[in-house]
């Protein structure tokens, strides 16, 4: 499937997962900071959803995530090639993302970095507050990185 963006020639794919190569790269260039390269292939066995975004046999974009398609979807993850950003490639996987869950599954939640706390808000999403993690085993997260503090 392809969509309405500024780069017309991205086709999305459901449920295909890429290969761990090609994430790692993409994480690289979006920057998607935090995920250990020893547990990628993991992180997409055992997620239940990922949506795709490629040119050509290039990963530009993904959202990958965790669902029970009745009550509410946690993405993981949305990562956009550096070069694809402000493009609609993102806008898109989040759309595809609720598409695929369906309108019996009211809450898509993530966590934003200090970008995506500006970008998420413009697409529709709202800020909530009230959220509590536990979070062991990665010193290079703090809370700024996963948008919880000012």
């Amino acid at each position: 499937m392809s969509a309405n963006t500024a780069f017309p020639q991205v086709v999305y794919r459901k449920n295909v997962l890429p290969p761990v190569s090609a994430v790692l790269d993409l994480y690289r260039s979006a920057p998607l900071a935090g995920r250990p390269d020893d547990q990628v292939a993991r992180m997409y066995e055992n997620s239940n959803l990922v949506i795709t975004a490629w040119d050509g046999d290039l990963l530009v974009g993904v959202a990958r995530s965790v669902t029970d398609f009745s009550f509410c979807c946690y993405v993981s993850d949305l990562a956009i090639r550096k070069e694809y950003q402000k493009g609609g490639v993102g806008r898109e996987l989040l759309r595809l993302t609720k598409e695929a869950v369906g309108d019996a599954c009211p809450f898509l939640l993530l966590l934003a970095s200090e970008v995506g706390e500006t970008y998420y808000p413009k697409i529709g999403f709202s800020r909530v507050d009230a959220f509590i993690m536990r979070k062991e085993g990665y010193p290079d997260y703090n809370e700024r990185s996963f948008g919880l503090s000012k």
